[in-house]
């Protein structure tokens, strides 16, 4: 029905995806603004909302729509698994067409989207039209691959998800006992005409999903049996994300860092932006629940300390849990600590880590629907970011920053370990990280990590565990290699902070991104938090599983 104080937009459930449930009819939508998750050209004029949208959701949105309908004109259809991750791909009989094409008239007429002609032969795919418009029908009656989608958006057009997340129908043509694909896809170019229906877990059908995304966001599909092949490029070992998160304004916490005793050898090691809590971590898990829906607990590391906008029954909902430092630190006399780098030296020991995990800071960000393939090859070997800058040469000197002292002292002793020099830190993206790695590094080099787990605050000793020494340890013990991602780094104290943000939600053309603030003045947080505000809520309108 439409929402009360909405124009042009028809509100919907998750639950009420397919077209025929729609009670009103969309009107013309207004313009989409400007950060939009869909590809321009499109320009729906019909746009259907989903409270809690994520990509995912108007995926199976989209996918469970056209299943209804082919499903009401009594057409037989399986999932295929395509090459596209974004969509869905559905095979049909050629001689099922014109039940297709009617079916497809009929409820594209009374609920508009968007439709496209896919040539298999061609380099790029036709621009999708508006199934309003007389020209999106002139190709289809002799169309191989049909894309067909409703725009879905949040109800305030923040993030507005259009003809890609759609779902493909493949005609696939009889030769004797079996059906033939018009296109490859990635397992096979031919089934049994009469072979089984059977089901097959939604991961086979995207690489966006996991064993671990839950079935109400993505059910097993109904497919054949030859689509239930494990393939070589599939990930089926689990994925956990790790934060470090503290809040700095905790009037207890401050008291601990006042009291605590640990020598501070550089003004940016105690710097109070190193511990401001801006919210980034609640748009962070958001970033993770919209694009990364594969990812199968949540571990937030905190010094007692719980985010104000968690859950109270958090316990019964899985997904997200809080591992204290008390919990994790081998060494009880090192606590209380300030020092990431040493709170980082002790992650591996969270109680029920998966081998494979990513470390993130909270000021880090999934950009757009990723999968678990930029990080980890289906091996599971981790795909760590080099920067393009250098680690300084020479020894560490007094006036090293934290940061380029951890570096040296990482290059040393893995030089003394494997006679190879590491020339380069690792870009500010989530860094994909292996349990078993970072328990050998500790027992090859325990002198080290006692001396970083045990340094309060920063200091000329550390080594960087999780942001270089762990990642260049895998590599040179075969778990690593180096891999590549677009992404950003915007450092909060640059002056137009405001264009640079708007940028970054225009283009929404980055895999990750990072919102760093190690040097910003009380002056400047203000205004800053007000940019911030609007930048994070327009980029992640969706709440997290996990919010109040």
């Amino acid at each position: 029905m439409i929402q009360p104080g909405e124009r042009g937009v028809t509100a919907v459930s998750e639950h009420a995806v397919a077209p025929a449930t729609l009670r009103a009819r969309p009107a013309r939508a207004a313009a989409a603004p400007a950060a939009s998750a869909q590809p321009a050209a499109t320009a729906p004029d019909d746009v259907y909302v989903i409270q809690r949208i994520t990509p995912l959701a108007a995926r199976e949105a989209n996918r469970a729509a056209l299943s209804r309908l082919l499903s009401m004109a009594g057409v037989d259809h399986f999932a295929v698994r395509g090459n596209d991750d974004h969509g869905t791909v559905v095979a049909v009989a050629e001689d099922a067409r014109p039940q297709v094409l009617d079916v497809l008239r009929r409820g594209l007429g009374q609920f508009p989207g968007l439709l496209s002609v896919i040539d298999p032969e061609a380099p790029r795919p036709a621009k999708p039209l508006s199934t309003r418009e007389a020209a999106a029908w002139r190709e289809v009656p002799s169309a191989r691959v049909l894309q067909v989608s409703w725009t879905r958006a949040d109800p305030h057009r923040h993030l507005v998800l259009g003809h890609e997340y759609g779902s493909a129908i493949e005609f696939w043509t009889r030769e004797g006992d079996r059906l033939v694909a018009p296109r490859a896809n990635r397992v096979a170019w031919s089934v049994r005409a009469d072979g089984p229906q059977v089901r097959g877990a939604a991961r086979l059908f995207g690489r966006y999903v996991s064993d671990w995304t839950p079935a109400d966001q993505a059910p097993p599909l109904l497919t054949r049996p030859e689509f239930l092949v494990p393939c070589a490029d599939d990930i089926d070992f689990p994925v956990d994300a790790v934060y470090t998160w503290v809040d700095g304004n905790d009037p207890a916490w401050q008291e601990r860092k006042a009291t605590a005793k640990g020598e501070v050898y550089h003004a940016e090691s105690a710097s109070d932006a190193r511990f401001i809590s801006r919210d980034e971590l609640r748009y962070s898990v958001r970033s993770l629940h919209l694009f990364a829906p594969w990812v199968r607990n949540v571990y937030v590391v905190t010094d007692d300390q719980t985010p104000a906008w968690l859950r109270d029954d958090l316990g019964d909902v899985p997904g997200l849990r809080i591992a204290t430092h008390r919990e994790i630190f081998r060494d009880q006399g090192d606590l209380p600590v300030f020092n990431s780098h040493a709170i980082e030296s002790q992650l591996h020991r969270i109680e029920g880590l998966a081998e494979h995990f990513l470390y993130f800071n909270d000021d880090m960000f999934m950009g757009r629907p990723v999968a678990p393939h930029a990080f980890y090859t289906p091996t599971g070997v981790a795909r760590y970011f080099p920067s393009r800058n250098r680690i300084p040469q020479g020894p560490v000197v007094p006036t090293d920053s934290p940061v380029d002292a951890a570096c040296k002292n990482n290059r040393a002793l893995l030089k003394e370990r494997f006679g190879r020099v590491i020339t380069q830190p690792m870009e500010h993206i989530p860094y994909p990280l292996r349990r078993s790695a970072m328990e050998e590094a500790e027992r090859d080099f325990p002198e080290a990590w006692a001396r970083t787990s045990g340094s309060r605050f920063r200091a000329m000793t550390d080594i960087s565990p999780t942001s270089s020494f762990v990642l260049y340890y895998a590599a040179l013990t075969g778990r690593g290699q180096p891999g590549s991602m677009p992404f950003t780094y915007l450092q909060l104290s640059v002056p137009d902070l405001a264009d640079r943000l708007g940028r970054l939600l225009d283009g929404r053309d980055k895999d990750s991104f990072c919102l760093n603030d190690a040097f910003s003045t009380p002056e400047d947080i203000e205004a800053q938090q007000e940019l911030l505000d609007g930048f994070l809520n327009a980029y992640f309108p969706t709440p997290s599983p996990y919010e109040r």
